[in-house]
């Protein structure tokens, strides 16, 4: 009974009362579990699902297409099952696909795939064993390169919420720092930090990311940095307005009055009466922390080839939406959309769960 009236219970009831926020939630949950799971779940366990087969470029969702191993790569290191998980399995086999395939004694012979209208002369390979042969359906077809599309819309989630959650943690490790001085001790502090906030706040933040990117070079870690460095004037000024209405209130003055330090005070007593209103600036932060990055990775500033990115992808593909083959930049396009949605749905049931509208603030 007393858990069910503390706060954090009341909140969270609410929170679940909202079922477009709590449907956000499952599906950022859902896409965040595929994302950690990655290569076990992908049809292509390479690193990067890089496997390339230029013959079947542009194939249809739900093709499938035989190959026959031509050739066995005996010093691949085989990989336990974390690494698997989280960097991949190199292929120990070289394969290509075929249309025709036979065997007369210790002899292989095949027809190698080269377009739906076309045939290819016979080829002879040697025979190696009985699994030499197999079978692999591209269930969302495959990109310009003949690579496995579902495969790379799996690993690009990672790309998605990873530099999210970086971005996130940055900009409210500066904005929370800064925005707790400026409204704490106000005077010359405050004007000081307010300047900075409003000259950073004046700059687009895509053209401020693609500034810092120049600065630190192309790659996904610069990423991180470049995207948490724009998007923390929103946190700042949040904290900024809720630290100068809070240190008034009684229980401040009481920590005043007792001896605590500046540090205590503003860590103890008045950052966690406003964790609502942060943590609901955070969401809709990630939202804008994965539109950056895809954003980025469109313009050729994110994450660089072959690494798999939602924005790369549909740099890559973008003249298809014309052609017969649209879905190859409108996947990525939807995943975007969807993971965005659920974000902005994910901030409007935190900030009616926290009641944030009945409080003052002062942004």
């Amino acid at each position: 009974m007393e858990n069910n009236s503390s706060p954090s219970a009341k909140i969270w009831k609410r929170f679940k009362k909202n079922k477009m926020a709590f449907g956000g939630l499952l599906f950022i949950l859902l896409f965040a579990l595929m994302g950690i799971l990655g290569y076990l779940i992908t049809p292509d366990q390479t690193p990067m699902a890089n496997t390339m087969h230029l013959q079947l470029s542009n194939k249809k969702p739900g093709r499938s297409f035989d190959f026959l191993i031509v050739s066995k790569k005996n010093n691949i290191k085989k990989v336990n099952f974390l690494e698997r998980m989280l960097y991949g399995q190199e292929a120990d086999f070289k394969s290509i696909p075929i249309t025709a395939y036979r065997i007369i004694g210790n002899k292989v012979y095949v027809r190698e795939y080269i377009g739906d209208d076309e045939q290819a002369e016979e080829s002879v390979y040697p025979y190696i064993d009985t699994e030499q042969r197999y079978q692999q359906t591209y269930w969302l077809g495959t990109d310009m390169y003949g690579r496995d599309l579902l495969s790379r819309l799996i690993l690009g989630i990672r790309v998605s919420l990873s530099v999210g959650l970086m971005a996130v943690l940055i900009s409210l490790f500066i904005g929370v720092g800064l925005g707790a001085l400026a409204g704490y001790f106000g005077g010359k502090t405050d004007a000081a930090i307010s300047w900075f906030m409003n000259v950073i706040w004046s700059l687009p933040s895509l053209l401020l990311v693609i500034a810092i990117s120049f600065a630190l070079g192309k790659g996904f870690w610069q990423i991180f940095i470049a995207v948490g460095l724009s998007t923390w004037v929103d946190v700042a000024r949040l904290v900024r307005g809720q630290v100068m209405a809070l240190k008034e209130v009684e229980f401040v003055e009481a920590a005043k009055a007792l001896g605590y330090s500046t540090s205590r005070t503003i860590t103890r007593h008045i950052l966690p009466n406003i964790a609502g209103p942060v943590l609901v600036v955070a969401s809709a932060n990630f939202a804008a922390a994965i539109l950056l990055e895809t954003g980025l990775s469109f313009l050729g500033f994110g994450a660089q080839p072959p690494m798999p990115s939602w924005g790369g992808m549909i740099k890559e593909h973008y003249g298809y939406i014309i052609m017969d083959a649209a879905y190859l930049a409108v996947l990525p396009g939807l995943a975007i959309m969807l993971t965005v949605y659920a974000f902005n749905l994910l901030a409007i049931g935190l900030r009616d769960a926290f009641d944030v509208k009945s409080q003052n603030i002062s942004v």
